[in-house]
């Protein structure tokens, strides 16, 4: 028994080592061509219907606060861990109007975004800087989920400029129509908004604006969404707009499901039908609520919910984030930090929570994609509901292809739960334990399909011990969860 015990450990570590392994440094191929919205409306996809995978990164300051070397350092991190987007803002937060980057530039003459400051030859410019990053990001084979702006310059007093906003609907499109013609035939996604939410027409009108410039300039080559503040999304303002190709939401730096990281699936059953992505949870290392003092600071297992949590509620992809690289914060270099960051970005990239959303992807990917759909109600709920499905940051969620092929269930808790297994068509259902702390499969067992409800127990029980159950038709023989689709 003993021995059987540590052949069946060798084999879990040898899986995860596989895994890991097989997607270590694995650029997105972009000969499938554009990214374009699927079918079904709920997914992203490649013109050649090559499913896409938006895994992300908030890096807000990337193009501001980083020098060419630094950038280099965090991108081939972040290709090396399986990140495919990176979120990043060219009129950045702190001060990126104001404060020059690393090699002295500014974006603009005398603050006119209708006027971006450019000079002949390249290296000696902030477009130049930016171009270097986006090229660099393309060669690692990940997108740019590009911020035309962060929301304060068209939302707020700047300081500058008689402290009015610098963005109107003359010079917002002036500044996307540049941009767009600018990176026509770079890998990239628009991101409009930046943290701000819409208070009246006339900021919508800014926004609107800033679109037009972008198609005019790209002739309509990139998708576009807009990035919301906290506990919002971009359908409030804009879902019935043709320029949104999907929903953005920031469910924002909470622990709970109920009222909080739920909303992607309120997102989700709008009409007209839109994909939906979280593109700002709670970030790793960042204080909960934004009040360290009370709550303390988030670790990785609360930044692995929001990425299950999301997707087994429709969602087509998550971004990941971490307090420090946000703010890309440096204490040697003098940058000011925003809200305690606890640690540099250089040591940051590697905290766990970054190497864990690559879990989340490859088990994605190892399922048909493109048919994956939102079922909470394969979980039968207990005599204490609050204990399955659960509440607040223990809440179990579920999905499921449409034809009944597999499901899964992730459990935030190490607690006994049982499913309906009608949801699986096939006679027989192979059963797993998906690890996302490690990325490890382990089949439970493969059954006759001729029980209404089976009961499931995680390996481990306790706190932070999250799983995901992985049930399967048995007669098409999928891969190993995590592994590369068949």
């Amino acid at each position: 028994m003993i021995k059987q015990f540590f052949l069946l450990s060798a084999l879990c570590l040898l899986i995860s080592f596989q895994i890991t392994a097989q997607w270590q440094g694995k650029p997105v191929n972009f000969s499938h061509g554009k990214l374009q919205v699927s079918a079904n409306k709920r997914f992203i996809q490649h013109a050649d219907g090559t499913p896409f995978f938006y895994l992300g990164d908030t890096s807000w300051e990337l193009f501001h606060r980083l020098d060419r070397t630094e950038a280099e350092k965090y991108l081939t991190n972040r290709a090396q861990k399986g990140y495919t987007v990176i979120q990043a803002v060219a009129l950045a937060e702190m001060d990126g109007h104001t404060v020059p980057n690393p090699y002295g530039y500014l974006p603009l003459e005398d603050y006119d975004p209708a006027r971006p400051a450019i000079r002949e030859g390249s290296g000696n410019d902030f477009w130049d800087h930016v171009d270097y990053i986006v090229e660099k990001a393309n060669e690692l084979g990940m997108y740019i989920g590009f911020l035309p702006t962060w929301g304060r310059y068209w939302h707020e007093g700047t300081g500058v400029k008689d402290n009015q906003p610098l963005f109107d609907v003359v010079n917002a499109e002036k500044y996307g129509e540049f941009l767009g013609t600018r990176y026509k035939n770079k890998e990239l996604i628009w991101i409009l908004g930046g943290d701000r939410h819409v208070e009246n027409d006339s900021q919508k009108e800014i926004i609107r604006a800033m679109a037009r410039g972008l198609k005019k300039g790209d002739g309509g080559t990139h998708l576009l969404t807009f990035h919301p503040t906290g506990g919002r999304g971009s359908s409030q303002y804009f879902h019935t707009d043709d320029w949104l190709d999907f929903n953005m939401r920031q469910n924002g730096h909470n622990t709970d499901f109920t009222g909080v990281y739920s909303k992607t699936a309120d997102d989700y059953a709008l009409q007209p039908i839109k994909p939906v992505i979280d593109g700002e949870p709670l970030y790793e290392d960042h204080p909960l609520s934004f009040n360290a003092a009370k709550l303390g600071h988030s670790i990785s297992a609360d930044v692995r919910r929001p990425l299950y949590w999301n997707l087994f509620s429709g969602a087509f992809g998550h971004t990941y984030g971490h307090h420090s690289v946000w703010q890309m914060y440096d204490e040697t270099k003098n940058r000011r930090p925003v809200n305690a960051p606890l640690m540099s970005w250089q040591e940051a990239i590697d905290q766990p929570g970054a190497i864990q959303m690559m879990y989340g992807r490859l088990l994605m990917e190892s399922r048909p994609f493109l048919t994956r759909i939102p079922d909470s109600t394969i979980i039968v709920r207990s005599n204490v509901p609050t204990s399955i499905p659960g509440e607040g940051r223990y809440r179990f969620v579920a999905t499921r292809d449409e034809a009944g092929t597999y499901a899964m269930v992730y459990a935030p808790v190490g607690r006994e739960f049982s499913v309906r297994m009608d949801v699986i068509k096939g006679n027989k259902v192979t059963a797993w334990w998906y690890n996302p702390r490690n990325g490890e499969a382990t089949m439970i067992d493969t059954y006759t399909n001729n029980l209404k409800v089976r009961k499931f127990t995680p390996p481990e029980k306790g706190e932070s011990t999250d799983w995901v159950l992985v049930l399967d038709d048995a007669s098409l023989n999928y891969s190993v969860p995590g592994e590369k689709i068949k």
